[in-house]
């Protein structure tokens, strides 16, 4: 969704490029008003350009507006995207009153030098869209409108393992500016009905205590989703965490997400004395797995007929 956004240069840099054109199209022309045309032109539809590669925040899915409303701040963007415009306009202006009536080396000096101070009002915000664009562009590739399985729960408890184990392709793994880690993003076919496989490391693996404000915004994106979360714990203890704190953070994702919950009670191939609400699963031995999916799956099917 955010492909098309590319670099955004600062002012300095669109003033040396809008200036060699302008030298460009004197030496062609044979006359100096070539150089302003030329110039604020340049400007003007670089510009231009700028606003129109950002999108229309009012057509996103609500989950990509919260998403980018988390990354970069959807008032912030639209604040800097109206300047970019305004100054697009005054330069068209500036350019306009000069061709109308061209006259000697000091009116030009003059256009110029008010079309590089507009560019110089603005940089603060080429800046600003330069950096967000960047963050945009990192934004997951997930599709709202897919039936969604989001895996949660603390680090080491099987969440990748899960993931890998139900989808044959291979995942699509990439940093975003909301996680520390990395989604993990997967896809699965059933009968006609394509799924979506999320995995959240870095997200969805520890106390919302411990969040800053991006990652909480993230993840009230997620409430967006048409889906389920299946929360992974490890009874064991091997991952690092004790089953205490497992619970607590499956509370605070429930009360948080207020999403359908599927509770799988991950490693029954090592013993260990699993709760008795869950279902026992081994991302080793493959046990439960396909009836943990069934149960999400088959969730997220009564949801959509609600």
């Amino acid at each position: 969704m955010f492909e098309r956004l590319s670099t955004v240069p600062n002012a300095q840099e669109l003033i040396d490029r809008a200036f060699r054109r302008g030298s460009k199209a004197v030496k062609a022309a044979g006359n100096d008003a070539a150089f302003v045309g030329t110039a604020g032109g340049v400007l003007a539809t670089s510009l231009s350009s700028i606003v129109r590669r950002f999108p229309t925040f009012e057509k996103l899915p609500e989950f990509y507006y919260d998403l980018v409303d988390a990354v970069a701040g959807v008032d912030r963007l639209r604040v800097s995207l109206s300047r970019v415009g305004w100054a697009s306009k005054q330069i068209r202006r500036i350019s306009r009153d000069y061709m109308r009536s061209p006259r000697g080396a000091e009116e030009m000096r003059s256009a110029l030098g008010r079309m590089a101070s507009v560019l110089r009002s603005i940089d603060e915000d080429l800046v600003f869209l330069n950096e967000a664009a960047a963050r945009l562009r990192q934004i997951p590739g997930i599709d709202p409108s897919l039936p969604t399985i989001i895996i949660a729960g603390y680090p080491n408890v099987g969440k990748s393992s899960f993931l890998a184990m139900v989808t044959r392709a291979r995942p699509k793994i990439a940093s975003y500016p909301f996680t520390t880690q990395g989604l993990i993003v997967g896809h699965i076919n059933r009968k006609d009905q394509k799924y979506q496989i999320v995995d959240t490391p870095g997200l969805l693996d520890r106390p919302l205590s411990e969040r800053n404000e991006i990652e909480r915004q993230a993840i009230a994106a997620m409430r967006h989703l048409r889906g389920v979360v299946l929360f992974l714990i490890d009874p064991t203890g091997h991952c690092g965490y004790p089953l205490d704190a497992q619970l607590r953070l499956l509370e605070e994702i429930q009360t948080w997400l207020e999403l359908p919950v599927v509770v799988a009670y991950n490693k029954s191939d090592i013993p260990s004395e699993h709760p008795t609400d869950g279902i026992r699963i081994s991302t080793l031995t493959g046990e439960g797995v396909p009836e943990a999916l069934d149960i999400c799956m088959s969730m997220m099917s009564d949801e959509s007929r609600l």
